[in-house]
């Protein structure tokens, strides 16, 4: 049983003085208001262009579009708030300290939840420490989900730089983020003061652990005891979680369960209505939903300090490389048209250009070395959907200076706004998939760009290193972000905004 009441908050969040700019925004409204009760005519043609501008705005938004092979991702998706954009910038000088609001936590402070262990701790796999083929879960335990030390990088990496890897699961966001949660900044013990709050929920290694089985209730069990455990806390039920936040190690689909009977994959955790306004981080989101945020997957790099990471920047910017693509990857089978499949044959066809790891002969598991030799030594690398639109491949590659060919939008243009430029043609190439099916000669493509041309693309993939890798140290490394950092802020500053809102319209 989960205790009933491990926290009891006595005392309310005390209200904060509103923002000058909030108050100054209620006078202009009142002085409106005065102004229109002695022009009614007036008040008629301004709410005539109100409504025309709101009719605009909605029907330039674009409606969520889900796969064909999903339902609708919840029954709110409708009533969603507009997205609010927010600029991510990682190129201040060595020199420039963080702006006032970042360094005294002006965007809030963050409370996180004192779960029962049997929501995270007891959820992970104590006598698995390394990475193991045959056990998803293992390597997620050591170094607070970082793996351990990748000691195979030691004769292919100079210097220092092999120290900064290791054998990291892909599937160990949750851990990662709660590790680095606890160390914040801006975390606070007290809930009243708090702006956000953290759910330290493993719900990757909850429902991973049943999703091979056919008893959905076991996927949603951990689930549904966690929700009954916060909704019991005082935060909680002063907003209905709109204020809460968590890391999801999977990607969202595993937590989308259909009420399909043909469709019984994953846990129904995200389509639960408690979890509707709920901000979680996901490897892999789902178009349009607004609490749905994506995140890079977690590679293998985790600097220490900000100098390893210039470094491996110089590294990989010099890095002699010979093949001209590389392609990363197994057939799969058991899917007709594997594209996977289509793509390893014509690389074999293609050996004088193309540089082949086939994960059905190298265990790509435990062989990181051999992946990385790959992308180092290739212009660029082939990403194919994985098992779903993207995969931590994508990831590897770009860490690697490695220039990406997308095959599907989806897979990186879609996602990851936070972190990734702007500019899909500033990064990477993309080439349809049915084109390659047609008979579209990859080679030919990747040829026609310039030596200066894929320079540019991997400049701009070096500068974007530091924001899609999680950094090692506790309190990360100061001034500099990382995609923890980035996730953080940015999901602070839209609760902190949405709260201020509120306010205001009340």
């Amino acid at each position: 049983m989960i205790p009933a009441n491990s926290h009891n908050f006595s005392s309310e969040i005390q209200k904060s003085n509103k923002p000058k700019t909030l108050n100054f925004l209620k006078t202009t409204l009142n002085s409106i208001q005065t102004y229109f009760s002695s022009h009614p005519r007036d008040e008629v043609f301004i709410t005539f262009l109100f409504v025309q501008a709101l009719v605009i705005f909605i029907v330039r938004t674009p409606p969520p579009s889900l796969p064909a092979e999903y339902a609708t991702v919840s029954a709110s998706d409708n009533h969603l708030p507009p997205p609010i954009t927010i600029i991510c910038n990682n190129t201040r000088s060595e020199t420039d300290t963080p702006p006032p609001e970042v360094e005294e936590c002006g965007i809030g402070k963050i409370y996180v939840y004192d779960l029962p262990s049997m929501l995270n701790k007891d959820l992970v796999l104590a006598n698995c420490t390394d990475l193991n083929p045959w056990n998803w879960q293992c390597g997620i335990v050591p170094n607070h989900g970082y793996g351990n030390a990748a000691t195979e990088f030691a004769g292919i990496f100079p210097g220092t730089l092999s120290s900064s890897w290791y054998r990291t699961n892909q599937f160990s966001l949750e851990l990662i983020f709660h590790h680095r949660m606890l160390h914040h900044k801006c975390r606070t013990l007290e809930p009243e003061s708090a702006t956000a709050f953290y759910i330290p929920f493993y719900a990757g290694l909850a429902v991973g652990k049943f999703l091979w089985g056919n008893d959905t209730a076991k996927r949603d069990w951990h689930c549904r005891m966690m929700l009954q455990w916060v909704k019991k806390q005082k935060s909680w039920q002063r907003s209905n979680g709109s204020d809460h936040f968590m890391a999801v190690g999977r990607i969202t689909w595993d937590f989308r369960r259909l009420t399909d009977p043909g469709k019984l994959w994953g846990s129904s955790f995200l389509n639960m209505p408690e979890m509707q306004q709920v901000t979680r981080f996901t490897i892999e989101k789902a178009p349009g939903d607004y609490y749905d945020v994506s995140v890079p997957y977690p590679t293998g790099f985790h600097p220490k300090t900000k100098k390893h990471i210039q470094e491996w920047q110089n590294f990989v910017r010099y890095y002699n490389r010979s093949s001209l693509f590389t392609f990363i990857g197994a057939k799969r089978g058991e899917i007709k048209n594997d594209f996977r499949g289509l793509l390893l044959s014509y690389c074999y066809n293609e050996s004088d250009s193309c540089r082949v790891v086939d994960c059905g002969v190298t265990q790509c598991s435990t062989d990181s070395s051999a992946i990385h030799k790959a992308l180092l030594g290739s212009h660029f690398c082939l990403q194919p959907r994985g098992d779903s639109f993207t995969r931590r491949s994508v990831f590897d590659c770009m860490v690697a200076g490695s220039v990406p060919v997308f095959f599907w939008k989806r897979t990186a243009y879609d996602q990851y706004e936070w972190f990734l430029p702007t500019d899909p043609k500033s990064y990477s190439v993309f080439i349809d998939h049915e084109d390659v099916r047609n008979g579209k000669s990859i080679k030919e493509v990747l040829m026609r760009y310039s030596e200066q041309e894929i320079r540019r693309k991997r400049e701009n993939l070096i500068e974007a290193i530091p924001r899609i890798i999680y950094a090692k140290p506790n309190k990360g490394l100061g001034s500099f972000r990382d995609a923890f950092d980035i996730a953080v802020d940015e999901v602070l500053r839209r609760i902190k905004l949405e709260k201020e809102w509120a306010d205001f319209v009340e």
